[in-house]
C-alpha cells in the first residue's frame, strides 16, 4: 500500500439520463436523475483507495449541504481529508451532466464559485508522509508554486500532473515532474483532428523532446492509449472491448488512478497502459466508481 497525495476540484454532479442527447432548444424528459460526488482529482483519489492505497485529497469545500455530500462520499471509501481547505459563505462547484444512454457519452455543464486550493493550505501539508503527489493542472501559478515545494521538501518523492484543458500557461506544469497525463482535448487543442483516424503520438513525441525525463501518456477513448518512455520509445493498448457503455463520467480518472496504481508496482509502460485501459473499460459498463475494483 502505498500513501498518495491528490491536490484538485470536488464537485457535485447532478446527472440526467436521456435515451439520445437533446437537439438544441429541444424539451426532452430525463429517464433517471442521480446526484453523485465528482472531480477528477477525488475521483481518481476514490479509484486509488480501492486498489488498496491510502489516499489524502488537498482542495476546498463550501461550508454548504453539498459539501457535507462531497465529505461523507470520500469519507465512505476512506479518502482521508485532514489537509481540506473550508471556505465559508463559498457554494459548492457543481457540474451538470447530460449522460446519453444510447452510447454512454456525456456532456458537461460546470458551475463554479468557490476559490482554488491555496499555496498557503499545501503549505502546511507534511510532503513526507507520502509516497506519490498527484495534481490537477488548474490554478497554474499556485500550481507550480507547489510542485516546485514538492521538488525542494521530497524530490525523491514521484509527482504526476494531469493536464486536462488548455489553460493558459498550463505548460509550466510539465517541468520537473515524473508523469504527465494528457487529455484528448488537450492533445486536440495542439492541432490534432478530431476523426476515427487521429493519434496523439505525433503530440507525445514533441512533449518527449520538451521534457525528456519524463513519461508521457495520453488516453484516446475508444481508440486505447498511447505513451512515450523516457527514451523515446512510443507504445500503445487498445481499449477494452465493451459489450455495452452504460457511463464514461470519470473513465479518464479511473485511467489516471491506474497509470499511478501500476507505476507504484514499478510495472513497465506496456502494462501500464493495458491494465489502465482495462480498468477504464470497466468503469464505463457501470453507474459510477463503487465495487470497481
Amino acid at each position: 500500500m502505498a500513501r498518495v497525495l491528490v491536490v484538485g476540484i470536488a464537485t457535485l454532479d447532478i446527472i440526467n439520463t436521456v435515451d439520445d442527447y437533446p437537439e438544441e432548444d429541444a424539451e426532452v424528459r430525463a429517464s433517471t436523475q442521480a446526484m453523485r460526488r465528482g472531480g477528477n482529482a477525488c475521483n481518481t483519489a476514490v479509484v486509488l483507495q480501492q486498489l488498496g492505497h491510502q489516499c489524502s485529497w488537498a482542495g476546498t469545500l463550501a461550508d454548504d449541504a453539498s459539501s457535507v455530500m462531497i465529505r461523507d462520499d470520500l469519507a465512505t471509501y476512506g479518502v482521508n481529508m485532514d489537509a481540506v481547505q473550508v471556505v465559508a459563505g463559498g457554494h459548492s462547484p457543481t457540474s451538470y451532466v447530460t449522460l446519453n444512454q444510447r452510447n454512454g457519452s456525456r456532456t458537461i455543464v460546470h458551475y463554479r464559485d468557490l476559490p482554488e486550493y491555496s499555496l498557503a493550505a499545501f503549505q502546511q501539508i507534511d510532503l513526507t508522509d507520502f509516497d506519490w503527489l498527484h495534481f490537477e493542472g488548474r490554478n497554474v501559478e499556485q500550481t507550480r508554486a507547489m510542485l516546485d515545494i514538492a521538488q525542494h521538501q521530497v524530490p525523491a518523492v514521484p509527482r504526476s500532473v494531469e493536464i486536462e484543458k488548455p489553460r493558459k500557461a498550463v505548460e509550466s506544469l510539465c517541468e520537473g515532474t515524473k508523469l504527465l497525463l494528457y487529455s484528448r482535448n488537450y492533445a486536440q487543442s495542439h492541432g490534432i483532428t478530431n476523426n476515427e483516424m487521429s493519434n496523439p503520438v505525433a503530440f507525445l513525441q514533441t512533449q518527449q523532446q520538451t521534457i525528456p525525463t519524463a513519461e508521457h501518456i495520453c488516453s484516446w477513448a475508444g481508440q486505447g492509449a498511447w505513451g512515450v518512455d523516457q527514451q523515446g520509445k512510443v507504445l500503445h493498448s487498445p481499449a477494452m472491448d465493451l459489450p455495452c457503455v452504460v457511463d464514461t463520467l470519470g473513465a479518464g480518472d479511473t485511467f489516471n488512478a491506474a497509470i499511478i496504481h501500476t507505476k507504484l508496482a514499478g510495472l513497465p509502460l506496456a502494462d501500464c497502459l493495458r491494465d489502465a485501459c482495462q480498468l477504464a473499460g470497466q468503469k464505463c459498463t457501470r453507474q459510477g466508481f463503487q465495487g470497481l475494483c
